[in-house]
């Protein structure tokens, strides 16, 4: 069995707490996945995150206090619940336990009565603590405020207090805080002073909470400067395997299709729970475990990560050789595009834009691209949410799996509606959102790793930030209206199938002057037309009716919207030799800004 994973996390947060850099820390992230104990017996050495810290950081000279929502407030020792109670009421009498039972055997004067009702009162508060949050809270408060409290000269307890709360997100949610109900306004206020007490901070008691995301966690705690973050982890691919062959030192090995270097490469992006899943559920029903099965089960794991409407799978069928024309673009990809795709090396692309007027090809062209490249494809549909503070868990929820990833392509089309700017006029959300992808496809810890290919008609809608060198401004590619012997071919192709005359070159001369700025979807509209043509007459079609068919076609009142469209991935275009004229000189390219210009004049954009 390899050695147990190595939770950087937690040498983060000891490092924290021990530095005395700050006594509360967010753990934030993979918070709800199962960690190895290698202390633990053979059938319990996966544990939850809660149970991974009492037993790392339990020590004799520390009081370890765990808070779970709707739960108690538990001590993981026993025998803690006594030295607290008898701390607290030190602390509010200056007697311990015994000495308010001698005082109160001996006499029932009014100070007697007043301490017994102290000690009334503290275990009726440890009992209203459970089921509700804010008295926990406060309670926990309070309790470290009597521990660091000197009673005759010395502290009121003599350990440290380690407090855990599960669930910071629930008991202090994001929102504007007049939308807040009273008992969450108190909460954010008890915690709120709790950690910015200026005893608390420079005493010893530490505080964890735990939560998905900081960005779940109200503001007014969440960015206090005193809250340091510690970010849990995916599981790497170590930690993967250091499951796998636990797993299968537990009981009967599952057959795989491979090696177990396979299966723990294959399942980048899984929890260890799912994981672990995906293994029993193979065991169970005394099957192989195919490649197959693997990959559906990370596919599904991660869209209910982030959700089917946020992300989902790309598995083109067509490949590069089904696109008709194209032939110089297709050349290039062939070379150039998808060896630096597939590199994980200095020489890899972060990513690429891919411009040019609407019906084009991009969407059809690209998606080719991502069926020879044989690397999972992650279509993002919609990064942003509705709910408040929503869009930035989705966004943290996609770094997570994306760093899990060993190799991915997200394909992004439509980016100009995705991908808003970070000017003055966009909305908070929006430029944050927006500059943590650019943040993303220029981190060198992705590079090679996670590489970005963006569809826009619109390029020039695309955040200037974003089309910078060094992210997919080392690479914008126009795919443009088929000219030449690539038009021809589009030709051929339409009517191919629908007649059985000779298409000789006459015959596509005469049917190239009938279709004038046809673009890859007019031809597509126009091939569909002739077949349905030919099924309803039940004949091939002669040149005439073809001919009769494509003059009753009208185009659409889109040219000079298609034209600008033209122009901007003309302008944007970062290879001289993905222009139709490598040559072109600056003179032409000036041309172009000016009928850009000319065209925005009559409003169009």
């Amino acid at each position: 069995m390899p050695p147990a994973p190595e939770y950087a996390f937690l040498k983060t947060a000891g490092r924290i707490l021990n530095s005395r850099q700050s006594r509360s820390i967010l753990l934030t992230g993979n918070i709800h996945d199962l960690f190895y104990q290698p202390q633990a017996g053979a059938n319990a050495a996966y544990a939850t995150l809660l149970d991974l810290l009492a037993e790392q950081w339990a020590s004799p000279d520390r009081i370890l206090i765990v808070y779970e929502l709707n739960g108690p407030i538990r001590f993981v020792r026993a025998a803690d619940r006594d030295k607290i109670r008898d701390a607290w009421l030190r602390w509010r009498t200056g007697l311990d336990v015994n000495q308010i039972a001698i005082e109160r055997m001996l006499s029932n004067n009014k100070a007697a009565q007043e301490h017994q009702a102290i000690a009334i009162a503290y275990d009726a508060n440890v009992q209203a603590a459970v089921g509700n949050p804010t008295v926990a809270l406060e309670l926990m408060r309070q309790m470290c405020l009597c521990s660091r409290t000197v009673v005759a000269g010395k502290p009121a307890l003599a350990e440290d207090l380690l407090i855990i709360i599960e669930g910071a997100d629930m008991l202090v949610p994001e929102g504007a805080i007049t939308g807040l109900s009273d008992v969450d306004r108190h909460r954010v206020a008890v915690l709120h002073d709790w950690f910015s007490d200026p005893g608390f901070m420079n005493a010893d008691d530490s505080v964890v909470l735990f939560a998905e995301s900081r960005s779940q966690v109200h503001h007014r705690v969440a960015k206090l400067p005193q809250i340091v973050e510690a970010q849990v982890p995916s599981p790497d691919e170590p930690a993967r395997m250091q499951c796998i062959e636990w797993f299968f030192t537990q009981g009967a090995p599952v057959q795989l299709w491979g090696s177990t270097g396979d299966l723990a490469r294959q399942t980048a992006g899984l929890s260890i729970h799912a994981l672990l899943q995906l293994l029993k559920g193979a065991r169970h029903d005394a099957r192989e475990l195919s490649q197959q099965q693997v990959v559906a089960k990370v596919e599904e794991f991660i869209q209910s990560q982030l959700g089917e409407d946020i992300v989902e799978f790309k598995k083109p069928s067509h490949r590069l050789e089904d696109c008709v024309g194209f032939t110089n673009l297709k050349q290039f990809l062939r070379d150039e595009l998808m060896p630096r795709f597939k590199s994980t090396g200095a020489e890899a692309l972060s990513g690429a834009a891919v411009a040019g007027p609407i019906g084009g090809g991009k969407t059809f062209i690209f998606e080719a691209v991502a069926a020879e490249l044989d690397m999972v494809v992650l279509v993002l549909k919609n990064i942003r949410s509705q709910w408040y503070g929503q869009t930035d868990v989705i966004f943290e929820r996609l770094r997570r799996v994306l760093d899990a990833l060993s190799k991915v392509l997200i394909f992004v089309d439509e980016a100009d509606t995705q991908f808003g700017g970070v000017g003055a006029d966009t909305h908070e959300t929006e430029r944050r959102l927006t500059g943590k992808i650019q943040a993303m496809m220029s981190d060198p810890k992705l590079r090679g790793r996670v590489v970005w290919l963006l569809m826009t008609a619109r390029i020039h809608l695309l955040s200037p930030d974003i089309r910078r060198p060094g992210r997919v401004g080392d690479l914008i590619i126009p795919v443009l209206d088929p000219e030449g012997e690539d038009r021809r071919a589009f030709i051929a192709w339409a009517v191919g199938g629908v007649t059985d005359i000779e298409l000789t070159e006459k015959a596509i001369d005469h049917l190239d002057e009938l279709t004038p700025n046809y673009s890859s979807a007019s031809f597509a509209s126009l091939r569909s037309e002739l077949k349905a043509r030919a099924a309803r007459t039940g004949a091939k079609l002669s040149l005439d009716s073809i001919t009769g068919v494509v003059q009753d076609l009208i185009p659409p009142a889109i040219t000079e919207t298609r034209r600008y469209q033209t122009l901007q991935a003309l302008v944007n275009c970062t290879r001289r030799s993905l222009l139709p004229d490598p040559n072109v000189s600056d003179r032409e390219r000036e041309q172009w800004s000016a009928e850009i210009r000319a065209l925005e004049a009559k409003g169009i954009r």
